[in-house]
């Protein structure tokens, strides 16, 4: 969603005020939010078991605006997505 944010941001920079206030906060705020989306594929992937192209797949879904929303349906969908709880315990 800071992709919304940094919209809203570049929309007020070009359109409205013409100054760069909005996208002075909000450009920090994407940028560490993009980076952490990396960060936490990366970590889902490994942790998930994910194969090489879905890895790929969610990393290119960082560029286009939303794509993310997207891809997690997707992934959601078909049990890519842990949710960090442990497993429960079987019974022997």
């Amino acid at each position: 969603m800071s992709w919304a944010l940094l919209l809203t941001g570049m929309f007020f920079k070009y359109v409205v005020v013409k100054n760069e206030i909005g996208v002075q906060i909000a450009g920090p705020i994407h940028g560490a939010m993009f980076m952490a989306y990396l960060a936490m594929t990366a970590l889902q992937a490994r942790a998930g078991g994910w194969r090489w192209w879905v890895t790929l797949v969610a990393l290119a879904c960082s560029i286009p605006p939303f794509a993310t929303l997207v891809f997690e349906r997707w992934a959601r969908s078909r049990g890519l997505v842990t949710d960090g709880s442990p497993l429960p315990a079987t019974q022997s």
